[in-house]
């Protein structure tokens, strides 16, 4: 009988943030990603190094430290393209520490789409193209086979899970939500409904959210969260149970949770604690679906994510601007890849980034703060202007090839 564990998920991603691309700059000047102001947190350059220092640093440091220490930790991570790229030109130093990490043989990465994006609900064809070229850009740099998936926020319905069991993969990851569980746990594997081979791992959002989100929250009546406290907790979810899976952005550690509120030590603490219970253990996304049969199906009819209260598309999709920017960015596939002009391939894939979608948000309360917290932008509405902007000077480009007219 396998042995209890926890399974720690983390999304390492950077999108490249688009300028203050003014519609004087469309048909003249291609640089959307390239913000001149150092001082300006759309200056991609200076917010990678900020958080190579905060986050992925230290935080490479100490899953270092813990594998070596503890024969029994586990760790997968997802690490998208735009990531990557931003890494090899910025930071190579922080790439060669996931590749430490990764040849441990104890690190496993999950597969998605290349540039974070939502293609798999507009364009399946190119969906497919971007997670090709995500596992070709894994194997070549960490020399693995991916063989879990997990689409870009999380997102998930059973379309996208038959389409993974289809294409072979082994495991697949969503969001553990209430409705869908229908008074189930999160912490069981499942079968997706309508697979056959494919098994479902499910986020457990309130432990998950308790360190991603909560835990320097003062106001929270669990401030301060203590590894103690939290260990307990966690034993306590597991009691009965297969697995926890505590799916979080990579940059919980030091960035969204900052070192003096003592995330790292925290970190540190409990994984030494969780493991001197005999009984608990770690694995990867892979080892858990090796390890454990599925006690049941699970059906998702209606997309699920990991994002704000409503745990669906409507961060990236709710609003009149968010639809016109995607459905306008999509008509123009064809053509763009009928030019096979490599850089203007690319720059309309890095507009496909989730993002830029995310920062045009408009809702308001507590999902609303969470947006402006991440967004670059005085408004949403500045966002989508400097976003089509930007569109708008891809249709310039677009006109030299086709002279006969584009059809997006």
């Amino acid at each position: 009988m396998s042995k209890r564990g926890i399974i720690l998920y983390l999304h390492v991603h950077q999108p490249l943030r688009i300028r203050e691309y003014s519609v004087f700059d469309t048909a003249v000047n291609h640089d959307y990603f390239d913000e001149k102001d150092s001082d300006s947190d759309r200056n991609n350059e200076k917010i990678f190094r900020k958080v190579v220092e905060k986050s992925y640093q230290p935080m490479n440091e100490l899953l270092l430290k813990l594998l070596e220490r503890h024969p029994e930790f586990r760790v997968s991570f997802s690490i998208t393209g735009t990531f990557i790229e931003q890494a090899e030109k910025w930071a190579p130093e922080v790439l060669e520490s996931f590749k430490q990490l990764v040849a441990s043989g104890r690190v496993d990465i999950v597969s998605e789409t290349y540039y974070h994006s939502l293609a798999f609900f507009y364009s399946k064809k190119e969906f497919e193209r971007q997670v090709a070229m995500h596992r070709k850009k894994i194997k070549e740099l960490f020399g693995v086979d991916t063989s879990v998936f997990r689409n870009t926020e999380l997102s998930y319905n059973d379309a996208l899970a038959s389409w993974a069991d289809e294409h072979g993969f082994k495991g697949i990851l969503a969001e553990g939500w209430d409705p869908v569980l229908g008074g189930r746990s999160p912490n069981f594997v499942y079968r997706p409904s309508g697979t056959h081979n494919i098994k479902l791992l499910l986020k457990n959002y309130r432990l998950s959210d308790d360190v991603a989100f909560r835990f320097s929250n003062r106001a929270w009546e669990q401030w301060p969260l203590t590894a103690h406290a939290y260990n307990q907790w966690t034993n306590a979810s597991i009691n009965g149970s297969q697995v926890i899976n505590l799916l979080m952005d990579y940059e919980t550690f030091g960035e969204h949770q900052w070192k003096d509120t003592g995330i790292f030590e925290f970190f540190e603490d409990f994984v030494q604690m969780w493991l001197e219970n005999s009984d608990n253990t770690f694995y990867t996304t892979a080892e858990a679906v090796a390890a454990h049969d599925p006690v049941g199906e699970i059906s998702m009819p209606h997309t699920v994510t990991w994002a704000d209260t409503e745990r669906d598309l409507t961060a990236w999709l709710g609003n009149s601007m968010q639809q016109e920017a995607l459905r306008h960015l999509y008509d123009l596939e064809d053509d763009i890849l009928r030019t096979g002009d490599l850089t203007l391939i690319s720059d309309w894939r890095k507009l496909q980034t989730s993002d830029h979608v995310y920062y045009m948000c408009t809702k308001w309360f507590t999902d609303g703060d969470v947006h402006a917290y991440f967004s670059p932008y005085e408004s949403p509405y500045d966002a989508f202007l400097y976003f089509m902007n930007a569109l708008r000077d891809v249709r310039y480009r677009l006109m030299a090839y086709h002279q006969g007219g584009i059809h997006g």
